[in-house]
């Protein structure tokens, strides 16, 4: 009998879950959904969700991936306190994050300067990478860290011993094996980069066709009563979600048998 009711639970998250999206796809007609899925502010706010997240990988990955190297080669003093700092976005919620980097870059701190100097990156979609930057990057970090340390250190010793300097041993040995796990990070990244609502409405703001990417296009479109357009952007963000999210599990599965298989970096 408890081999049948240790199931139960399992069949109940999937039953919500699976309830959740038919209530999504069957609320309203599938014309409404196709014509909004065809109007020139849903592509708009397709172009600007994956133009913006990709900018937000992009600058994820070149804060995130040299950190999580620190973090994981270097010991020093009070780092578990920075590490937990760096945890804080994750936990953060996203409109508080918004309101905070709102009040850094506004005229009072950092935007005045910028200012002055041709920067606008308050109510422009530079404040969505921003924004998303901000949210994405500790991801990148946590993921790249557990690659570096699931790297054997002989390797790098070894390349030592072969005259490799620092940067040749990051490049040429410690980079090709830790790989996987830092694209599976910014697989995350960028999934979590593309439902990002609350902070990059405060920083960015509301505005079609500038500034209104997917999920606030969503907002927008309940907003207005627009149901059909509103769940056109919603099934648009599932989608990139699900195919972003089965990624990074054929991704782990090829790690698991690289793994299980003996595979390992070889000196070039």
């Amino acid at each position: 009998m408890l081999r049948y009711i240790i199931w139960i639970p399992l069949v109940v998250v999937t039953l919500l879950v699976c309830s959740v999206l038919a209530a999504l796809l069957f609320h309203v007609s599938p014309g409404d959904v196709w014509q909004a899925l065809g109007s020139s502010e849903t592509r708009f706010a397709l172009r600007l969700s994956l133009a913006t997240s990709v900018a937000a990988v992009a600058l994820s990955l070149c804060l995130g991936v040299p950190s999580g190297y620190v973090l994981a080669r270097r010991r020093f003093p009070a780092q578990a306190l920075l590490d937990t700092l760096l945890d804080l976005p994750l936990v953060m919620t996203p409109l508080v994050a918004g309101i905070g980097i709102l009040f850094l870059f506004g005229r009072d701190w950092l935007g005045g300067t910028l200012a002055e100097l041709g920067v606008r990156l308050v109510f422009t979609p530079l404040g969505a990478v921003l924004a998303q930057t901000f949210i994405a990057v500790p991801i990148v970090i946590r993921s790249s860290r557990a690659a570096f340390e699931g790297v054997n250190r002989r390797f790098e010793l070894a390349g030592q011993t072969l005259g490799l300097s620092a940067p040749e041993i990051f490049v040429r040995i410690t980079l090709p094996l830790a790989w996987q796990g830092i694209l599976t990070g910014a697989i995350l990244a960028w999934a979590r980069a593309l439902g990002e609502f609350g902070a990059t409405l405060m920083v960015a703001g509301a505005t079609r066709f500038k500034t209104a990417t997917l999920p606030v296009s969503v907002y927008l479109n309940i907003s207005s009563g627009e149901l059909g357009a509103a769940i056109a952007c919603a099934w648009i963000l599932l989608a990139l979600g699900f195919v972003l999210l089965l990624a990074v599990k054929l991704l782990g599965r090829s790690r698991r048998t690289a793994s299980a298989s003996g595979g390992g970096g070889m000196l070039s």
